[in-house]
């Protein structure tokens, strides 16, 4: 069996004292003022969450970690940095640890240029089929065992616009990840497909256009018949799981780990019969599992 921490949007925030004041103009200004008047309500205790974090995630032994995206707030060099610090004891798991980007992480142009994600997180994006990677190296795909895969793609892009923050996979990740699901090497694994922007809410429904992911309804079509397999995204900040008609295997929101009152993370469990999602939350001192809530899929 393999057991797999998912957690995501853990949006860390940083003193304003150590950011670089130069780069606070426009949306990033804006950003700036929503974080310290509004957000940082909501994530304030995220260094100390990400700490429990690792101490659950030890708790649990578990074999691989992936995170969803979002981890700063503004996409900046320091923000990166503190990032990488806090979520440090959640890389060390037995098969590593695996990421993407979220929209803030992408959050400008420059944070593109200058590669920050990548500054920071690049030794976790090594590809084990790195033939089908394009520009900018995705999708990344990670053999975790003879039984279970993980294939990343990038759905997070920057977004100068001050009232948007929708995204969308390039079209060629896309025809690459349908190669990946088809690859020999993945036939029989269980396949985690993992991205930032949600395909469905909650409900059901397509998110709204400026928040939502342009084309998620071409990823869940090229996933369509995965029948071993299961979606994992964030970017909405609240867990939740969805079936969606048509579309074989399930979708899984981790939510946001940090948010207050809203902290949630998944637990999965692969076993070469079944599949099990333990939802996790924050008691208010730790993370713990809500046992009763189980999602279990058979494949006999």
């Amino acid at each position: 069996m393999v057991r797999i921490l998912h957690f995501s949007d853990v949006h860390l925030p940083l003193p304003f004292s150590r950011l670089e004041l130069a780069r606070l103009l426009g949306k990033r200004g804006l950003g700036a003022i929503n974080l310290y008047l509004n957000r940082i309500r909501h994530f304030g205790q995220a260094g100390m969450k990400l700490a429990s974090l690792a101490a659950f995630a030890d708790s649990q032994e578990i074999d691989l970690v992936i995170f969803s995206g979002d981890c700063t707030n503004m996409g900046t060099a320091p923000e990166f940095a503190a990032a990488r610090d806090a979520i440090d004891g959640l890389t060390r798991a037995p098969c590593g640890f695996i990421a993407v980007p979220g929209n803030h992480d992408l959050y400008l142009e420059d944070s593109v240029r200058e590669k920050l994600f990548e500054g920071q997180f690049g030794e976790f994006l090594g590809s084990d089929l790195p033939e089908l990677c394009g520009n900018g190296g995705w999708p990344v795909v990670r053999f975790v065992s003879d039984t279970v895969a993980v294939i990343c793609v990038n759905s997070a892009r920057p977004n100068p616009e001050v009232w948007a923050s929708n995204g969308r996979v390039p079209d060629e990740q896309l025809a690459a990840l349908g190669r990946a699901l088809r690859h020999e090497s993945i036939r029989g694994r269980f396949v985690f497909v993992v991205t930032h922007f949600a395909p469905r809410r909650m409900d059901g429904t397509a998110d709204f256009v400026y928040h939502g992911f342009d084309n998620g309804e071409e990823l869940l079509g090229q996933c369509a018949e995965l029948k071993r397999g299961a979606i994992l995204h964030g970017h909405i900040h609240r867990r939740y799981y969805l079936r969606v008609p048509g579309i074989s295997p399930p979708v899984f929101n981790s939510g946001s780990a940090t948010y207050a009152g809203r902290e949630g993370v998944w637990i999965y469990e692969v076993s070469p019969d079944e599949f099990k999602a333990l939802p996790g939350r924050w008691t208010g001192a730790r993370y713990e599992l809500e046992k009763a809530a189980t999602v279990r899929l058979s494949f006999t």
